[in-house]
Formats: structure tokens, sequence, C-alpha cells
């Protein structure tokens, strides 16, 4: 782990512990007392668009897709690192690719199926973005601040259309310095196998329009889920809002926290981003940190068992990795 990634996990944990004790303490855990064992069952509703999102990724592996039950648990493993390590929320989505390669699938394949994945998730956030807006239009009809959004969602268009277009134009030379900076791990790296096949598998990927298409709907189909976290966790912090108020605290919410995709977790950003909509909706402060800290505690519930799982099955590779295929230190359906 680098120097650049601590320092910006720091940054991140200050503003966040600065926000909370600005808030109390006390008001915070008083709130999420009232959500008890409420909290597991909004960290479990979280599979529904995690299951999404990996039925998106399956699409684009091919010809040899693994099972599943193992894209699943890669997809979950790859959730885990972004949400609480210091990996500059890429180092999941590597380490999603260097598992596949486990499970038989050239890093060729793994390498731009992860990539295409990942661009259709920041195209289709956007498209998500906007409707939580339109949402925030006709809640609040406040057109100044929808100039702004407007400006920002513009914005995300014109970068994401550059990614798009730096894909087919050397972009992972430069990804491959960022990364060693970042994340300081060579070997993992190379096994996705050489840039220029990379881009050409990214391209090859492209030109599957109907594919690409699903891909997209699927993982709207995720954000949008995550809506259903929402609005259980403002259900079991005493505080329901409507369908529509949900939709538009997770899709601004999201945005949020994807401008602070630098911060691991989006420490400190997330909390701030709750506490601006929550103020919209006539939502306390301290139930707004509260429904921060309730996606907080889901990511541990489902992000500590994840890590967990992935440095065992590491462990076991490496110890069977003499006698053995690396796949075989991975669960199966049949095992």
């Amino acid at each position: 782990m680098k120097m650049t990634a601590y320092i910006a996990w720091m940054a991140g944990l200050t503003l966040f512990i600065g926000i909370i004790s600005y808030q109390g303490v006390s008001q915070l855990a008083a709130a999420l007392a009232v959500a008890g064992f409420g909290l597991v069952i909004v960290a479990l509703f979280h599979v529904v668009p995690m299951w999404a999102d990996t039925v998106a990724w399956s699409l684009l592996i091919e010809p040899t897709r693994p099972s599943f039950q193992r894209l699943l648990w890669g997809r979950w493993v790859g959730e885990s690192i972004n949400g609480l390590l210091p990996a500059a929320q890429i180092g999941g989505d590597i380490v999603k690719a260097r598992l596949l390669t486990h499970f038989g699938v050239s890093g060729v394949v793994a390498g731009s199926s992860v990539v295409v994945e990942l661009t259709a998730s920041v195209l289709t956030q956007i498209i998500f973005t906007g409707v939580g807006l339109g949402v925030f239009l006709a809640l609040f009809g406040d057109y100044q601040a929808v100039k702004v959004v407007l400006g920002a969602l513009f914005v995300s268009l014109i970068a994401a259309w550059a990614f798009l277009h730096a894909q087919q134009r050397g972009l992972f030379t430069v990804v491959l310095r960022v990364l060693k900076l970042v994340i300081g791990d060579r070997d993992w790296i190379a096994s996705l196998g050489d840039p220029k096949a990379l881009e050409r598998a990214i391209v090859h990927l492209y030109r599957q329009d109907r594919t690409i298409l699903a891909v997209c709907i699927w993982r709207l189909i995720g954000w949008f889920a995550g809506t259903g976290e929402i609005w259980l966790a403002m259900y079991f912090l005493g505080h329901p809002v409507s369908l529509l108020e949900a939709l538009m605290l997770e899709s601004l919410g999201q945005a949020i926290r994807a401008v602070g995709f630098a911060i691991p977790g989006a420490l400190g950003v997330q909390e701030g981003g709750y506490l601006f909509l929550g103020s919209l909706l006539g939502i306390s402060p301290d139930i707004s940190l509260a429904l921060s800290l309730t996606k907080r505690v889901r990511e541990l519930l489902l992000g500590l068992p994840g890590l967990l799982s992935w440095q065992i099955a590491e462990g076991r590779r490496l110890w069977l990795q003499p006698h053995k295929q690396p796949e075989d230190a991975f669960p199966s359906v049949e095992d």
C-alpha cells in the first residue's frame, strides 16, 4: 500500500470523525439503537443489488464463464475491498479480475470484463442520478439547484465519454502507472495480460450491442434496487420515507459518494452528503447521519466476512499451489 492511499484514507477519516463528533456521538448511538436488528436486515437486503450487478458482469465473460456462485463471491470480495481498504475504490476491481484468472478465465478476458462493467456502472449511475434529479425537481421545484446538478451531470457525461474513448487509445499504459502508485503490486497487474491485448478485447466487447445493452439494464436494476436499502434503513430508524424520497436519497447520495472516490469508502464525504440531502427532506441531522452509519454498518457486516473469505481462499491457493491447480483453492458449486 502506497503513501498516497494512506493520506487519502487519513483525510477521509479525519472528516468522518469531525462530522460525527460535531453532531454528537450519544445522539447517533441512540438513533442506531432504535434500528436494532433492522441493521442486519438492511445488510442482507444489499445482496439484491449485488446479485443484479453480478448478472451484468457475467454477461461479459466469454467463452469460459465460471459458476454464478463464484462470480457473486468475486463481486462480494471486490465490494469489501473498495469499501473497507485504502485502495482508492479501484483495488476491488483489480482483485475481481485476478480472481477470474484463478477460475480458469484468461487475464485478457478477466480484465476487459471488469473494465467494461465498470464503464457501464459509471454510465448507468449518471442515468440513475438524472432520475433522482427529476424526483428532486418534482418534490421541491428548486430550479436553481437543478441547474447546478445538471451542470455536474454534463461534466460527468463528458468524463464518461473521455473514459470510454481513452480505453481505446492506450489508457492502460497510464492506468498501470497509477496503480503502481496506489497499490504498488505489479504481479497482480501483470496477471491481466498485455495492455494492448486488453484494449482489443475491450473494443470487441463494445461492438456487441445487445450484450452491452443487457449489461446496462442489469446495472440499472442494481442501482434502483439500492432504493430498497434506503427505504428499509429509514423505516428501522423510525423515520419512514416514501419510495420516491428513498430514490432521491439513494441516487443523489451515490452521486455524492462517487465524488469522493479517491477517499477509501468516501469517508466523511458520504456523511456530509446525507446531511445535506436530509435537510432538504426535513430529516434531522442525527437521523441523516444515522442513515449514513447504517450503510457503514452494512459495509462492515458484509465486508469483514468478505475480506476474511478472500484471505482464506488466497491462503489455500498458495498452500495447495505446488500440488494442485490454483482453481482448486476456491469453492465451487459442487463443494
